[in-house]
């Protein structure tokens, strides 16, 4: 009985250590192993991961190399989080879910289907690498207690062929460091090698080769500054980001604001415990296929609260671009209450929301002090009576000041949301105001909208009250440039969309070809046809649509100014339809059951096929507004027709230079 004992207890024994060793080995396994493959739910998309002296990564598209041992890593006070990593284990996961959009500047419902690993290193940190069918993202993560110094973010991204780089190059201003921009520039079209280690831009950028489309921004920005791209005369760009601000004055006379006269020696002090944003990389095959990439939104956190039902998108007027420059009134028109009546007459008639009150309504370093000859409660009361809301511009550095105060007087007066403008910045300082002030309005239930903005970087997602952002160079430029051209517009869609929405105030009603454009800022007129801005309410994405053309001339035109009026600012769906990067643009929304067709042009005459095959085979009504036989000549030239049709299979769009195109769809049983 002993022997039996004794065997059982050595055979238990050597069990235990057989157990314990291909623990070890597998352990061993584990930490040895150099590269881990991750696919898209399609597994046309292949991310390669490499542990070796740093975290490395590269990216294949169907079988080709995009980005070849592109680095991330951080350089912290505490450590070196992808630097010389050591794996402790690497966690994988799939996800088919879905998100429904608080304020569907695209679509409503948004497949959420990625595959995800996780890999956990010694020293507290983690990295995670997402792959959906349109892209690849990857995220740091620490968890060291009490607060950690960022002195530097590596992120390189080494492609391997890329023939051309959209690049929104920054201006260095006067008295300020290369960090500080409106991020309004052009995108200077070039190749990737050409773009040098001193020049820098501001994302998203879109690179462009025969093989694929690609393009760089960032997500769920918070705590954190935001990523510039730099130059490297080699096909990569390398993230650079803006030091925390060590010494701020005040700059400017009219419209004050903050610059920073010397930085700290890292870019960010903040928790220990946290995620860092995501680092994005778009991919599609086709031009058009970039305009369904809501990537952006759906790696950003979703918002705290649930209940959003207070948020009323539609469009708005505005009159600071024009001046107030109103005529067949008789009123002195300016800051008055006379000229705002009017705003709100106009608003009420063609069925319009809301009505923007821009700088002057009060004193620019005061918002308590209303400019002598408007009584703001007056016109609030009369835009109540009337239907309307009036939403209100503020200047950030003095909104900032007299936070409490100011969010007091909105909601007694009953406003309806705020504009808030010249941050031109995104330290990790003022990141952290957009967070806060979003915060501030949201308790109040104010939407806000955010100009002298970076890009969305997923702020709406997480900020739903944040309906929209200027972080473009939009109208205003035809008051003293030529920058706004038609090639710009139809480049917008295809680059700067893919972040979020954008608020380009569209809607000028005098319109100029290429030889007749002059910028006057006493007559502000835009490039292009007059249904080319008709089409920015369509192409572009903003729940808060800015009409920033003069309400005089659109009385004279009442048909024209009604259908404007009556186009959505929110979506239920979209259709890319076609579309040329910097050329020209298709699309179709669809909210409820009305669909409409937007189409945008360069300065090259053509004509566009799209497939109308989305709309079934239901009858529809046609209400078409389109450039007229002369627009190349004179371009407010455009006709309004209606048709009755059984069955559309194709439509042929004719756009002249510069031009445009809006059809909206309705059932005829509607």
């Amino acid at each position: 009985m002993a022997f039996i004992k004794i065997m059982f207890s050595c055979h238990h024994l050597l069990r235990r250590y057989l157990l314990l060793a291909l623990a070890v080995l597998a352990s061993v396994g584990a930490r040895a192993q150099k590269h881990y493959s991750l696919q898209s739910p399609s597994k046309s998309i292949n991310v390669t991961i490499e542990t070796g002296d740093s975290v490395y990564y590269s990216i294949a598209l169907n079988g080709t190399e995009i980005l070849s041992r592109s680095t991330a890593a951080l350089i912290t006070n505490r450590g070196k989080p992808g630097i010389k990593p050591q794996l402790i284990s690497a966690k994988s996961r799939e996800v088919r879910g879905g998100i429904i959009n608080q304020v569907p500047f695209k679509r409503r419902e948004i497949p959420d289907r990625f595959n995800e690993t996780v890999f956990r290193f010694k020293n507290e940190y983690s990295i995670t690498f997402r792959v959906y069918d349109d892209g690849v993202a990857y995220r740091f993560e620490t968890s060291m207690n009490d607060t950690v110094l960022i002195q530097k973010e590596i992120a390189h991204f080494n492609y391997k062929n890329a023939d051309t780089v959209f690049f929104a190059r920054i201006q260095k201003r006067d008295n300020q460091d290369r960090y500080h921009t409106s991020f309004e520039e052009p995108y200077l079209v070039t190749t990737i090698d050409a773009v040098q280690p001193t020049e820098i831009c501001f994302s998203p950028t879109l690179i462009n080769s025969s093989l694929v489309k690609s393009f760089i921004t960032e997500s769920d920005l918070n705590d954190y500054p935001g990523m510039f791209l730099q130059g490297t005369s080699a096909k990569s760009l390398h993230g650079v980001m803006a030091a925390y601000p060590d010494r701020e004055e005040v700059q400017g006379s009219e419209y004050k604001q903050w610059a920073v006269t010397s930085r700290k020696p890292y870019i960010a002090k903040t928790k220990g415990k946290r995620s860092f944003p995501w680092r994005v990389i778009g991919l599609a095959e086709s031009d058009k296929d970039l305009l369904m990439n809501d990537l952006v939104y759906r790696l950003a956190s979703a918002p705290v609260s649930t209940d959003w039902s207070w948020i009323k998108p539609g469009m708005c007027t505005d009159e600071w671009i024009i001046g107030s420059n109103l005529f067949n009134v008789g009123f002195k028109t300016g800051f008055n209450t006379a000229t705002y009546k009017y705003y709100v007459d106009f608003a009420k008639q063609f069925g319009i929301p809301y009505v923007m009150l821009d700088a002057g309504w009060s004193d620019n370093d005061d918002l308590l002090k209303i400019t002598p000859g408007l009584d703001l409660a007056e016109v609030v009361r009369y835009a109540k009576q009337n239907n309307v809301r009036i939403m209100l511009w503020t200047l950030a550095m003095t909104l900032d000041r007299q936070l409490g105060e100011a969010m007091r007087m909105f909601t007694t007066l009953g406003i309806a949301g705020i504009n808030v403008d010249f941050m031109d910045r995104d330290d990790q300082k003022t990141v952290n105001f957009y967070h806060r002030i979003a915060d501030a309005a949201a308790n109040h239930k104010l939407m806000v909208m955010f100009h002298g903005a970076f890009k969305n970087a997923g702020f709406e997602r997480t900020h739903p009250n944040a309906i929209t952002r200027e972080g473009i160079l939009g109208s205003e430029y035809n008051m003293w440039s030529e920058k706004a051209t038609p090639d710009h517009d139809a480049m917008i869609p295809f680059i700067r969309m893919l972040s979020g929405p954008l608020d380009y105030e569209p809607g000028f009603l005098v319109n100029a070809n290429k030889k007749t454009f002059r910028a006057l800022p006493e007559l502000v007129m835009s490039q292009g046809t007059r249904t080319h801005q008709l089409a920015m309410f369509v192409v572009y994405e903003s729940p808060l649509q800015v009409f920033a053309g003069n309400p005089s001339q659109a009385m004279l035109e009442p048909e024209y100014t009604k259908f404007m009026a009556s186009i959505p600012s929110t979506w239920d769906d979209t259709v890319p339809l076609a579309g040329k990067i910097g050329d020209y643009v298709a699309v179709a929304r669809r909210s409820g059951t009305i669909w409409y067709v937007g189409a945008l042009n360069d300065w090259t005459a053509r004509n566009v096929e799209v497939d109308l095959n989305f709309l079934g085979d239901k009858p529809y009504r046609i209400e078409i507004c389109s450039d007229g036989i002369n627009a190349d000549k004179a371009a407010v030239d455009y006709t309004l027709q209606s048709q009755n049709k059984k069955v559309i299979d194709k439509l042929i769009i004719h756009l002249a230079a510069g031009g445009g195109y809006v059809a909206r769809f309705i059932p005829a049983d509607q």
